[in-house]
């Protein structure tokens, strides 16, 4: 138990000294508050990716999640840690990423499948920040998806790159909890790609954070 409080205070710690580091950053760099924020994101999704190998229950991340929680809306309503704020765009995201990180622990720790929490987050960390990036700042040739006559607020450079990236890290991480590469292996990959990007082409003001892992997390369900 002891172990466990030590780890849980070097998390809040780590995770502290990345606010800090990130808010330093968008303050003197004068960096847009999208791209600090996504780098945020990326480094605190992909920190939590061990959790099923350090935390035996839910019940410590929860308490990690409510913390981070917050955090988030005290530093919001004071008008404090711009470089998760201060973005153009009206969106929960932030709010939602302790809780899909939550949600995703609990099914994974019920099952007592590892991997259920793994490959959700690391498409998580990864795919979505590479999605929002190059969408956001690649304006030839990339404009908004249209699909059976509705316009989506996401363009197909970052649809395709999430596309891509979730399909290359599915393949991988397949292959290594699987140990086989065959068919299986390859079109289960091609199929958590496809949802995930659904799922993140298809959420809004920021519902991608829980969207994209609980997508993958079916697809998991169902064919693993």
């Amino acid at each position: 138990m002891g172990n466990i409080v030590v780890l849980s205070v070097v998390y809040l710690v780590g995770i502290v000294l990345l606010l800090v580091f990130n808010e330093l950053n968008y303050r003197r760099l004068n960096m847009k508050g999208e791209f600090t924020r996504k780098f945020a994101h990326f480094m605190a999704t992909l920190a939590v990716v061990p959790f099923p190998y350090i935390f035996p229950s839910h019940w410590h991340i929860l308490v990690l999640a409510l913390l981070f929680f917050a955090v988030l809306f005290i530093t919001q309503y004071s008008k404090q840690l711009k470089s998760i704020h201060d973005i153009e765009r009206k969106s929960i995201g932030s709010y939602l990423l302790p809780l899909a990180i939550y949600v995703t622990f609990l099914i994974s720790n019920l099952l007592d499948n590892k991997f259920i929490y793994i490959l959700p987050m690391l498409i998580l960390a990864v795919c979505d920040p590479m999605a929002a990036i190059l969408g956001i700042n690649i304006k030839n040739y990339n404009g908004r998806i249209i699909l059976f006559g509705h316009k989506f607020n996401k363009t197909w450079l970052g649809s395709g790159a999430f596309l891509v990236t979730s399909f290359v890290i599915s393949i991988i991480a397949l292959y290594f909890h699987r140990l086989s590469f065959d068919f299986k292996t390859f079109w289960l990959a091609m199929v958590v790609a496809v949802i995930s990007t659904l799922g993140e082409l298809f959420s809004w003001r920021g519902s991608d954070n829980i969207s994209i892992p609980l997508s993958t997390v079916l697809v998991l369900l169902l064919w693993l």
